[in-house]
């Protein structure tokens, strides 16, 4: 028979405690009075602790006319083992021996730490994982952040599964290189295992079902309702655990911080040893209004800090300056009277919906979502200077409002180009938040250095 418990190391009058008792003791044979003997296991960072030999004997406790074995071990070995008190251990009993090793979460941090610290010792590029990928506007942007912050980065892979969306990406995003993996597939199928580790994970999960339009529209209590968008939060976790990521960085609407599913995920990630912070990100150097809530988790070890994640440009004065130079007689111009007509509708039936007719001199503008081409009422229009008719924003006017490089959409269809930019970021809010990860990478780099060369 054998037996698993998981404890913690504790601390006693300055010196690390191991204190084990009770019926997982006396069930694999291990009485009162029997011998052992402590072995400290450096290499394999583990304590063996061999029953039936050596001077230390099993003490004991009477409970109800029964009498419980105890083992208490105090030593400085310990925490030089450990690392002090640990609030998880290992601990495997058998009738001949008992094992005692880190919990796997812990060796999961120490091993993911360790990756990092060494690849940014030696200067050399973070791999990073790309799930639910869009056009890759936001691994783009964390990708300018760490380069700002100067540390490399290249692209492992990306999940997406549109094609057309992956497509763009390959062939306009210049985070991708010739060992980049592109991978066409629902996040929730993918074989994780079988991809590179990642030293960070970026991921935007849809937010059909979070956001107030997607709720309203398909007509959801909550956000895990929707019947695709809703379970992938699962998915996303279950990637992390194997991935093992020292940092993470998620983007969603605003809405998602209040959902189960994002309680969920910051439990389970400070469960896996990460520091979880998060922000509605807005107004930071872009003309559109947009908010998007930034989850960044770094494992314990590696500070972050969104107060130092400020505006890295200043927006433009007026939205007149990032248009086109859209002929008067384009056919871009259209007559939206129709569009009218359902505003007065609405207003009749108290409805709140209301639309924006822009004429360039505004410095500022609403959101345009990923179905913009399809000239929602809701959205920003431009009005001709003379006639009566309107237009859309370009898709190289789209990218600009959200400060998106513009090379990121070139050679897409209208449709594709706005769909990508419609679901993407606000890039230059999270340009600034890849600056501040990479600046806190190279902190640490810095300190532990320091640490290790003290040591030596």
């Amino acid at each position: 028979m054998t037996a698993v418990v998981y404890t913690k190391i504790s601390e006693t009058r300055g010196r690390a405690r191991l204190w084990l008792e009770g019926t997982r003791l006396s069930k694999q044979g291990i009485q009162p009075g029997a011998k052992y003997q402590v072995q400290y296991d450096k290499d394999n960072e583990r304590v063996l602790i061999h029953i039936g030999e050596g001077t230390r004997s099993v003490a004991k406790r009477k409970r109800k006319d029964k009498e419980l074995p105890i083992i208490d071990i105090e030593s400085h070995e310990l925490a030089e083992l450990f690392g002090g008190p640990v609030d998880r251990v290992r601990v495997l009993i058998k009738s001949n021996g008992i094992v005692v090793s880190l919990h796997h979460h812990d060796v999961a941090e120490k091993e993911r730490y360790q990756r990092l610290f060494e690849k940014l010792a030696k200067g050399e590029p973070l791999n990073i994982g790309s799930i639910a990928h869009g056009g890759g506007v936001l691994d783009n942007a964390i990708h300018q952040g760490l380069e700002l912050a100067g540390v490399k980065s290249r692209l492992a892979w990306a999940v997406e599964i549109e094609k057309k969306y992956l497509d763009a990406s390959q062939e306009n995003n210049p985070i991708w290189d010739d060992n980049s993996i592109a991978i066409e597939a629902p996040m929730e199928e993918v074989e994780y295992h079988r991809l590179p580790k990642v030293d960070m994970l970026v991921a935007g999960i849809p937010c059909t079902g979070a956001s107030l339009s997607g709720r309203a529209k398909n007509k959801l209590k909550r956000a895990e309702e929707h019947e695709t968008a809703g379970p992938l939060f699962v998915a996303f976790l279950e990637a992390i655990k194997v991935l093992n990521p020292a940092a993470i960085v998620l983007e969603n609407v605003g809405p998602y911080q209040n959902t189960a599913s994002y309680t969920v995920i910051q439990s389970v990630l400070m469960a896996l040893g990460y520091e979880v912070h998060d922000k509605v990100l807005e107004n930071m150097g872009s003309l559109e209004e947009r908010k998007r809530l930034c989850m960044v988790a770094m494992t314990k070890g590696i500070h972050f800090d969104f107060s130092n994640v400020v505006p890295l440009r200043q927006a433009e004065s007026s939205i007149s300056e990032i248009l086109e130079n859209i002929p008067d007689d384009s056919p871009r111009w259209k007559d939206f009277a129709y569009l009218d007509e359902k505003e007065k509708r609405d207003k009749k039936a108290g409805k709140g919906f209301r639309r924006q007719i822009l004429d360039g001199s505004e410095d500022r503008c609403g959101c345009c979502g990923a179905g913009y081409a399809k000239a929602r009422s809701t959205e920003p229009f431009l009005k001709h200077p003379t006639t009566g008719k309107q237009r859309l924003f370009t898709p190289v006017e789209h990218a600009r409002i959200k400060t998106i490089p513009e090379e990121l959409i070139a050679g897409v269809s209208d449709t594709v180009a706005h769909e990508i930019l419609g679901q993407s970021v606000i890039h230059t809010a999270f340009v600034a938040v890849g600056k501040e990860v990479g600046n806190r990478f190279r902190e640490t780099a810095t300190t532990q250095l320091a640490a290790n060369v003290l040591a030596a």
